[in-house]
């Protein structure tokens, strides 16, 4: 790459960043739903029509934003693990657990915009999927080696609900028990909702120590998809 090219390089990374940096400040002030190409153009003191080179459309940078938030939880939640890694797995699990909830509090609004509700006329293209499924591979993980281990407890499931959990079980973990994908769905999903639970301001005048409270639930959804420890076989 010529000198010249370096330097275009560079200054398209540093103007995506502060276009970017721009449109988070509009989702704190506004919401994403009000988010606006032309109104982060007005802060950078930029013409629409220059922006637009670097992001096309509203959507495009909805996207953008997106997979930062994704990836920037992900990394929380994996370099949180890492300091754990050699230890048992209910510590691993609570361990990323509490990471996320460290993550969401510290960056509220991008976690409204991954978690809170759906931007009106937008629709998250697949793109944004691998860095969405981070944090629950990362879980998946922890209960593989543990099933792999000294094995995990599998939970009930109704016969009802059998085909569907074979299906994401196929589609998830195909090396786990349907029983143990569908507890680990669950437990994703209860994971979420206890921080936008915490975040959004439904835990006011409910729960007021929050942080032990968390502890102990996330403990429970550790102990729901099979992390009951000491663990004997797989029975």
């Amino acid at each position: 790459m010529s000198t010249a090219q370096g330097a275009r390089a560079r200054a398209r990374t540093e103007v995506t960043a502060a276009i970017k940096d721009a449109a988070r400040r509009q989702l704190a002030a506004d919401g994403a739903a009000k988010l606006s190409l032309r109104a982060v153009a007005r802060e950078l003191g930029m013409a629409s029509s220059a922006l637009y080179r670097y992001f096309p459309s509203r959507d495009d940078l909805l996207t953008a934003l997106i997979i930062d938030a994704y990836d920037s939880l992900g990394q929380a939640a994996e370099a949180a693990h890492a300091t754990v890694a050699d230890t048992e797995p209910t510590q691993r699990w609570t361990t990323v657990c509490e990471a996320v909830r460290g993550w969401a509090l510290a960056h509220p609004y991008e976690y409204a915009l991954i978690y809170g509700s759906p931007v009106p006329g937008y629709t998250a293209p697949e793109t944004t999927v691998p860095a969405a499924a981070r944090v629950g591979l990362l879980l998946i993980g922890i209960v593989r080696d543990a099933y792999q281990g000294l094995g995990v407890a599998r939970p009930p499931l109704p016969a009802e609900l059998r085909p569907e959990a074979e299906r994401m079980a196929a589609d998830l973990a195909p090396d786990l028990p349907p029983e143990t994908v569908a507890a680990l769905v669950a437990a994703w999903a209860q994971l979420y909702g206890l921080v936008g639970f915490e975040l959004f301001g439904q835990f006011n005048r409910v729960v007021t120590d929050r942080e032990p409270f968390f502890r102990h639930a996330v403990a429970q959804l550790a102990h729901g998809v099979g992390l009951v420890y000491p663990q004997r076989g797989r029975a």
